[in-house]
């Protein structure tokens, strides 16, 4: 495995994907934009990497705007470096290597941030992240609308789209802020900051271009109560992702 934990930029295949599906659209108007299911930001960090936190205060910044989905997916291949992370799941490290298969790189790394599944870059790299953000808004768009039903559980509501399409639906568990103070390795001695800290994420179904509804039981909601939930579509495992929404888990009366 090749890991690298810097600032190192290069072109990737994400262009050449991303410029399939800009074919697909038309430009937008800031109205229409408005209208759009937010721009899902993933960053993949660690906190045993010292390059990260820049990009976790930038990702704390983009979560604070409404057109955002920010998520914070923390690695575990920096943990024998001094540090054990505690939020690191080997579940988001696959995540980034399947990234790292369809952007056509050779490593994963740290910070890295993609942008709605279509282009990678350096998650302290200010101008390419609103380059992305702003590429997002010209890829299909599907609407997804989260509900909490009568029984405590949770609705999902998709649209549709046009032209044939097919996407699998996920689900993420995250806490909305965790304040660590890191006592060894590479960031020893700092206090970090982490958002949106993706704690649990799931497949929940499978989308084929029309509307549909999934219901999420309240008995799986229960023990995440208080954190953010959000539910997007993802074009194959690792490709564009078509629509996205999020919701607070309050708990119920």
């Amino acid at each position: 495995m090749n890991y690298a934990c810097s600032s190192f930029r290069r072109l990737s295949l994400a262009a050449l994907i991303t410029g399939v599906w800009l074919a697909l659209s038309i430009s937008v108007s800031p109205a229409f934009a408005a209208e759009r299911s937010p721009t899902v930001v993933e960053l993949y960090t660690s906190q045993g990497c010292s390059s990260c936190p820049p990009s976790d205060a930038m990702l704390a910044r983009l979560s604070k705007r409404g057109d955002i989905l920010a998520l914070s997916f923390h690695v575990d291949y920096w943990d024998y470096i001094g540090w054990k992370d505690p939020f690191a799941r080997p579940e988001n490290t696959q995540r980034q290597h399947a990234y790292k298969r369809m952007f056509n790189r050779s490593y994963v790394y740290t910070p890295q941030m993609v942008i709605h599944g279509l282009v990678e870059m350096t998650g302290s790299n200010l101008a390419q992240v609103n380059s992305g953000i702003e590429k997002s808004l010209l890829s299909p768009d599907v609407s997804v609308e989260l509900v909490r039903n009568a029984s405590g559980g949770l609705k999902v509501s998709i649209g549709r789209l046009a032209q044939p399409a097919q996407a699998s639906i996920y689900l993420a568990f995250f806490d909305r802020e965790n304040i660590t103070k890191v006592r060894r390795g590479e960031n020893r001695g700092a206090t970090i900051t982490n958002v949106n800290v993706v704690r649990e994420f799931k497949k929940i179904g499978e989308w084929h271009g029309a509307e549909m509804t999934v219901e999420v039981a309240a008995e799986d909601l229960e023990p995440h109560a208080g954190r953010g939930c959000a539910v997007f579509l993802q074009s194959a495992q690792t490709g564009p992702i078509l629509g996205s929404a999020e919701i607070d888990l309050k708990p119920q009366k």
